[in-house]
């Protein structure tokens, strides 16, 4: 595994948890605790004794910030909103191993962090690594009409704009019956103006 994998995996758990609350803002501790059991935390810290109705609470509205910085368009805005989560929320880097993953850096105020405070630091560290590697945003919330859905981008080419190809595909269907609907009523008016 790369260290860009190990940046996509936080950033997918960052983006998985953003979308989940945004989808739902009264969602579950349990559910909460499934989606971090999903990427990689350990069993033990997620009981309802570790894992608490405040600390999901807390979690919840740390989810929601960063969804507000997943769906910042601009570049600058974005680097600026990550590092004032650095600013609030993180401490020197340090590398760390543990619970079988390899070496990687943390930037959370130690075990000591709660949930919410670790969520901001974690995925601001994830979306600027993202940043850096690929000089420009490799996130977004879906242009398509009615959908909005946080995503990841990445890789080569041109920047993303939809969370997937459904959502593209009815955006590229509706771009051109718009433009065969304009183009006849272009037609219907033509032979009227002479």
């Amino acid at each position: 595994m790369t260290d860009s994998d190990r940046g996509f995996s936080a950033a997918r758990r960052l983006v998985e948890l953003a979308e989940a609350v945004r989808a739902d803002p009264a969602l579950p501790r349990a559910e909460l605790a499934a989606l971090l059991l999903r990427h990689g935390e350990r069993p033990a810290d997620l009981t309802p004794e570790a894992f608490t109705e405040a600390d999901a609470d807390r979690l919840r509205g740390a989810a929601r910030r960063m969804a507000e910085v997943l769906a910042e368009p601009d570049e600058d805005r974005a680097a600026q909103a990550l590092n004032d989560l650095f600013a609030q929320y993180a401490t020197r880097p340090r590398l760390t191993r543990h619970d079988g993953h390899p070496w990687h850096l943390h930037v959370d105020r130690g075990d000591g962090a709660g949930w919410g405070e670790w969520f901001l630091a974690s995925g601001a560290l994830a979306l600027a690594q993202l940043l850096t590697e690929h000089g420009r945003i490799a996130w977004g919330g879906c242009a398509a009409a009615g959908c909005g859905r946080l995503f990841l981008g990445g890789g080569p080419g041109s920047p993303r704009r939809y969370c997937s190809p459904t959502c593209a595909t009815r955006e590229r269907v509706a771009a051109h019956r718009r433009r065969k609907r304009t183009g006849a009523a272009e037609a219907a008016e033509a032979p009227r103006a002479r």
